[in-house]
Parts: structure tokens; sequence; C-alpha cells
């Protein structure tokens, strides 16, 4: 019997246009019980409208008028379930190209990515789009769904000549040769629930999981403690209009630990200023607890007298996250304004705020041939590594090292606008 977690797992789908993405997530919520009667009826009500004959469930997904019109998803869809092992969030992400940012946006938070393949059709472009932003984004847990096995009448060697064409497509795609990727392959029909939830009788001859019993085995990451310690300082509590006086000296550091694990009595580093006390108490809410991990909200209160303030980091003195005003970043350009050089921009990185400019543009890269291209424009959905310089230091670790303190946004100080979203490859 498998073991009771709470962990939650974040994962998207994506995949070329009429994959079936919102169809496979509408199978899934649908199989494991956890659509409301009234939105069933909702749905059923519709697909009777629009003359199907059976019940249309991408419509639980696509929840914009206009992605119902053109039977096509626009924007980012969240949608939430669980089981009696674990809580998930599913991404249902766009396939066309355009809306390729907001991809990017679902991808950097997601743990494991369903890459959906018709299997008529075979490997497309934007099936190798998607898969490089996934391993560039971190993504690290790839479940290839070989969908519409009903319309080529289940054929195994089908099936495996994708899975051949693939893996030799993914291993081609070089951006952090030390990452290790897991890769589980599956046939399925979304329309008609072979090997989602269920793995009813077509295709005896697949013996491995269905993507339920996959999706419940991947590993979550959420409650990663084998990092090294990253505490971004959001707010310092002095609560001295208490009428308890004993409150009138507490000073404790808040914030979320993004890494790593904390015990009272550990050494930790004060960066920028790089001075090292102990932990006294560390507070969770009002209770007092001997130890923290990530990503749990923290109050931590320190042995001696330090001047910290919002943007400042608590870390591990054995290993430390770099210190700098320089860094060279890989970023996806979100705006619709393109990238002026000339601009002064807000860099947001964990708690830190600081203006910076964007240096030297290196190159943009073609992600549909994965080639780099000479280019001093950068525009809406372009994939660009840059060079940033900034007018504060902040505390960072390179991107594939730690996704919390190696990603970053660009805003506009006009319009407050977020225009980029970046993954830091060099701390100079």
């Amino acid at each position: 019997m498998r073991k009771q977690s709470d962990s939650l797992l974040r994962f998207i789908t994506c995949g070329s246009v009429d994959d079936g993405k919102s169809t496979l997530i509408g199978r899934l919520l649908y199989d494991s019980k956890t659509i409301l009667s009234d939105t069933y009826n909702q749905i059923e009500k519709t697909s009777q409208k629009r003359g199907l004959n059976a019940v249309d469930l991408s419509l639980l997904t696509d929840g914009l008028q206009a992605e119902r019109e053109q039977g096509i998803t626009i924007d980012v869809a969240y949608r939430y379930f669980s089981t009696p092992t674990r809580k998930y969030i599913i991404a249902d992400t766009p396939g066309h190209e355009q809306y390729t940012r907001n991809m990017v946006t679902a991808a950097s938070t997601a743990q494991a990515a369903i890459i959906l393949i018709d299997a008529r059709k075979g490997i497309l472009t934007q099936t190798k789009r998607h898969t490089y932003l996934c391993k560039l984004l971190g993504i690290k847990q790839f479940i290839v769904a070989i969908n519409k096995m009903d319309l080529i009448e289940y054929d195994e060697n089908k099936f495996n000549l994708i899975k051949d064409e693939y893996l030799k497509m993914f291993e081609s795609i070089q951006v952090n040769k030390n990452s290790q990727f897991n890769t589980k392959f599956i046939p399925l029909s979304a329309l008609n629930g072979d090997m989602v939830v269920e793995r009813l009788n077509n295709m005896s001859w697949y013996e491995d999981e269905s993507l339920l019993e996959v999706l419940e085995l991947a590993e979550t990451q959420s409650l990663n403690s084998t990092l090294d310690f990253r505490f971004p300082i959001q707010y310092v509590c002095r609560p001295r209009d208490s009428e308890n006086k004993d409150l009138h000296d507490f000073r404790s550091f808040m914030g979320r630990i993004e890494s790593g694990k904390i015990k009272k009595g550990d050494k930790i580093k004060c960066l920028p200023s790089d001075q090292q006390t102990t932990i006294k108490d560390i507070l969770i809410g009002n209770e007092s607890v001997n130890e923290a991990i990530a990503p749990q909200s923290v109050s931590i209160l320190l042995n001696d007298e330090i001047d910290i303030s919002r943007g400042d980091m608590l870390a591990d003195p054995q290993n430390l996250p770099k210190t700098s005003k320089d860094i060279n970043a890989t970023i996806c350009w979100l705006s619709e304004e393109k990238l002026n050089p000339s601009r002064v921009y807000k860099i947001m990185h964990t708690s830190k705020v600081a203006k910076a400019k964007i240096a030297t543009i290196f190159d943009k890269i073609e992600v549909n041939t994965l080639t780099s291209i000479a280019s001093n424009e950068i525009i809406t959905n372009d994939i660009a590594r840059i060079n940033i310089k900034l007018a504060q230091s902040i505390m960072a670790d390179c991107y594939f090292e730690n996704r919390k303190t190696g990603s970053f946004i660009l805003i506009d100080d006009s319009t407050n606008h977020t225009v980029a979203a970046g993954m830091i490859n060099e701390i100079l």
C-alpha cells in the first residue's frame, strides 16, 4: 500500500495545437471524480448546443469566452484536484507560438511537464519548442503522453517509433548538461480515457503505469531541504506599540525559507554585510519550533544585534550565494513593447528590488531550430541571453543550482508592468 502524502505536485501540460491538452485535463478531473455535478451539467449542456454526441471535457479548462468560441487555449488555465495520496495544481498552457510567454510563466513553478503528442502527427515544431522551454526552466520530470491512440487503432509500433524519435530529439537539446532527467512515455486516449486514470482493455501490450499512477509517484521537491539554506528578509518585526513590555525589545526577521533548512543554534551569515551569528529562536506564527524547512514562512530571532533590512539574506556560512551587481542571464521578454537598452528597469530578485540596466544583448535563441542569432532587438516572446548591471548588489545562485534564488523579473519603472522573466546563468 502506498504511503499517504500531503505533498503538492505542480505540473503543466504542453504541446502543439489540437494535441488534446484541455481534453486530457478534463478527462483526468472527470475520471478522478473531482468535478462538481453542476459544473458537469453546465459543460454537458454546452456540448449539446454544439451538436456533440459526447460531453466535451476540454470545456473544463478553456474558461475564456474566446477560447470556447475558437476551440483553442489562449491563456494558462489552472485547475486543482486531489487524490487520497496527493494534491495537484495543473497548468494547461497554450500551444500557439504567440503565447510562448504564457507557457514560460506556467513552467517556471512546475515540477513536472506532460508533453502531449498527437499519435497521428508525431513530433512537431511546438513539441520541440515546449520541450526546450521546459528544460530551460529547470523541469526535470517529463511525461510524454502520446495521445489519440484510438485514431491509430492503438498501434504499438507507431507508439515505439514516436518514443524513439522523441528520445533522440530530447538528447539533442543541450541546456544544462549536469541535470538528470526522468522521462516516462505513456500511450493514451484522452477522449475515451485509455491509460489516463483507468487502464481499460485496448492496450494490453503496455504494462507500465497509467498517467495518474505516474503523477502519484512523481517527486514533488516542494519541501526540498537538500539545497543550501537561503532566507531572503521580507520584513523586520519590531512590535513597539504592543502593550506587552516583554515585546518592546523583540526583533525578528520574517520571510519564507526559499531552500534548505534551519535549526535553533545554527550558524548563519547575513548578506551583504557578511556578519555571522547564530539562530536564537524560530517562530511559525506565535509558536516556537526547533527546526524549519523550505518553503515554510517563519520569523527568525538572532543572538546578536545585526543591522538587517528587507532585501538582505540569511544563508548557510559554509555555502554562501554570490553577491554581485553584474549578472549574465537568459530572459523571456513578456512585454508588448520591445526591450529598450537605453532605459533603466527595476529587477525584483527574491525580496530585493534594485535598478537595472541591460548592458549587453549577447544573442537571441531561435527556439524552433535551437540556434543563436545575433540581434539588438528583443520583442514579445523572444528568448535572449543578456548582461545586466545593477545599482545594488543581489545575493544569488545560478538558476540550475537553485530555481528560487536564480530567478528574477524585470519591471518597467514607469508603468510598473512586468516586462521580462529571467534565469541567472552566471554571477560575475
